[in-house]
């Protein structure tokens, strides 16, 4: 069982890097959380991220997520639903604006801690963001099954062996864009205007995130 040469695993890890790698809607979602919480929003937002991601694994191995590719309701119910939730917490992160600049006027030097509380909303924002994209789930349908050989193992098997591995692979890129993010986060936190127009853009990103996951189709 899971028995593959070494062109497999060569392909298979150099495909994943790349693909890792490419700045997308949950990079941005990381580091853009690493810039307003620093470390600790930006490690609670890569653990929802993995969340979401490995959500869709199983979906994958369990065939799930084909009935997500071949069903136009089901489909577009997922669809409407995350564009819905990307655009709620844009408006709802622009609307926070004010109240950032209210507690950085009253100590603009001094970063603002992630309480626990706070850390659970960015997790969780994290891992439905993942989990109500439906193009991650037609991605992991059209990419994992690629590597699936005949005679290493059951079908569902490899597809959540390889989904794992793509899940492992990331957890070695991800940390480095945190870490980058908050050592830039520590230095720009005194900075009330910057503060302002993080959320600004953050709160954009999010609405446009959110409308083009609208526009998608299947």
């Amino acid at each position: 069982m899971f028995s593959y040469d070494w062109l497999h695993w060569s392909t298979f890890f150099v495909a994943t890097f790349a693909l890792n790698a490419a700045p997308g809607p949950d990079l941005g979602y990381i580091f853009a959380q690493t810039l307003k919480n620093g470390r600790a929003g930006g490690v609670a937002a890569m653990l929802g991220i993995w969340t979401g991601a490995f959500g869709h694994v199983l979906m994958a191995a369990l065939g799930l997520s084909a009935i997500l590719a071949t069903s136009a309701t089901v489909f577009a119910a997922v669809k409407w639903l995350g564009a819905a939730y990307l655009v709620w917490i844009g408006i709802d992160t622009l609307r926070s604006v004010a109240h950032s600049h209210t507690d950085a006027a009253a100590d603009p030097a001094q970063p603002q801690a992630v309480e626990p509380a706070k850390a659970n909303i960015i997790f969780r924002q994290g891992a439905l963001i993942a989990l109500l994209n439906p193009k991650t789930a037609i991605f992991f349908l059209a990419f994992l099954p690629q590597f699936v050989v005949e005679g290493a193992g059951s079908t569902g098997q490899q597809l959540f062996l390889h989904g794992v591995l793509v899940i492992a692979i990331a957890a070695l890129i991800d940390p480095w864009l945190v870490l980058f993010g908050s050592r830039l986060s520590s230095r720009l936190n005194s900075n009330t205007r910057f503060n302002r127009w993080a959320n600004r853009v953050l709160g954009g990103v999010f609405i446009a995130l959110g409308a083009r996951l609208a526009l998608m189709t299947q």
